[in-house]
């Protein structure tokens, strides 16, 4: 096949796999150990940075646009009128060594629009991923997106190969997807998600015992979810990622703001594009969720069904209950340090060691380097006074806004000029 069809090909496919933003990677260690083409490491790969500041990146494309399926939501649906593609296994394992080869990638990720069946496409995007590890000896990363409904079998042999799967949820709720997507099922998307999760299990396990054990799927699974185009409220997506993290035991749940990029009466209109900032918010409770000990009950219920756009989750916690506040941080135990609005984990830990010698002032909480314009409303320390005490929430609000010169305030200003 001539050059330009190739590149015609690429253009098409990378273009439509820009959708699917599940493609960092983080967790796998591939070792290079048999004078093989690359290696994967931990520092991560895809538009990620290491810790000297290299920037990696992957070959992040569709295997092909052709689908089977026609939801509403998507720009690869059987009904929309597009220019179809798609690349010949071999073609994939080619430009992924071509590309490896000139410098510009570090390893694939590879989605696929549904083409005649789950399985016959789950087949192909393995067989992708097993022709570079057998074939090219490439130890390079590779992220294989796992179809609905593909077998149990393929699912597995995936996980020898890949190492990380993803398969998106796309809607965060059930009723959301019959309304956007009739044709699918959601035992579909949840099948391959538990063969993954009870592999890794059962690999692990075997490893402990049989060092030779080779890796299962080492970076693990991940799952996306678009949000906006359906009625969800926060606090629905934050407990439905809850549910996926505890019980298939993903390392990463995505969120992608809803795209307009289809007429369908389903959707929302094109004026109700989801600003950037929900995603950002929805992240940092993510965040929270998973490393700073709340629950969705205390981040988001009844009365407060969505985020705050203008001041981060945590903040917001803070303000709704100032009862517990303020925090003497010479005695506060771990789990409530953590729930300061700008102390982050690392300070967390850099203050128990330190007061650990001495009791903490000002000076100190400075050169520790918490977020002071906001800490400084909900802590007592040994150098200072409380003297917020007579704000109420409201007040306490404008008060860390107006001093607060934050790159998510001009981008919240900036996005209420555009959807006003």
């Amino acid at each position: 096949m001539s050059f330009d069809r190739i590149k015609e090909k690429l253009s098409i496919l990378a273009d439509a796999a820009k959708y699917d933003v599940s493609c960092s990677s983080s967790g796998s260690k591939r070792a290079n150990d048999r004078k093989g083409l690359g290696n994967t490491t931990q520092s991560g790969i895809c538009h990620s940075y290491t810790e000297d500041g290299r920037c990696v990146s992957l070959l992040k494309i569709l295997l092909t646009n052709h689908c089977i399926f026609d939801c509403a939501y998507c720009i690869t649906r059987k009904s929309n009128d597009i220019k179809r593609a798609a690349f010949k296994i071999q073609e994939v394992v080619d430009l992924t060594i071509h590309f490896y080869r000139r410098n510009y990638i570090e390893g694939l990720f590879l989605s696929s629009g549904i083409f005649k069946s789950p399985d016959y496409t789950m087949e192909r995007l393995v067989s992708v991923a097993k022709k570079l590890r057998q074939e090219e000896n490439f130890n390079g990363y590779i992220h294989l997106k796992s179809i609905p409904g593909a077998s149990d079998e393929l699912m597995y042999e995936a996980g020898l190969y890949a190492d990380r799967l993803s398969v998106n949820i796309e809607i965060p709720t059930i009723s959301g997807l019959k309304l956007l997507a009739p044709d699918k099922k959601h035992e579909d998307f949840l099948k391959p998600m538990k063969k993954v999760k009870n592999e890794i299990i059962k690999y692990k396990a075997e490893r402990k015992i049989l060092k030779s054990t080779p890796t299962y799927a080492p970076s693990g699974q991940s799952t996306q979810m678009i949000i906006g185009a359906t009625g969800e409220s926060d606090r629905d997506i934050m407990y439905s990622a809850t549910h996926y993290y505890k019980e298939y035991n993903m390392r990463r749940v995505y969120y992608s703001g809803y795209i307009p990029i289809t007429e369908d009466s389903r959707l929302p209109g094109p004026e109700t594009q989801v600003p950037i900032l929900r995603e950002n918010r929805l992240y940092q409770t993510d965040w929270l969720l998973r490393f700073y000990g709340f629950s969705v009950a205390e981040l988001l219920n009844e009365t407060y069904q969505n985020l705050d756009l203008e001041i981060d989750p945590k903040l917001s916690w803070a303000l709704r209950n100032l009862h517990f506040f303020p925090v003497d941080i010479n005695n506060a135990d771990k789990k409530m340090l953590a729930r300061i609005p700008g102390i982050g984990m690392q300070s967390v830990s850099k203050i128990i060691q330190a007061r650990k010698f001495r009791k903490l002032d000002w000076t100190h909480l400075k050169a520790i380097g918490i977020a002071m314009n906001r800490a400084s409303y909900f802590i007592i320390c040994n150098s200072r006074e409380f003297y917020s005490k007579d704000l109420t929430p409201t007040m306490l609000k404008q008060k860390i806004l107006k001093s607060s010169k934050s790159k998510h305030r001009a981008l919240f200003n900036n996005q209420l000029s555009l959807f006003s």
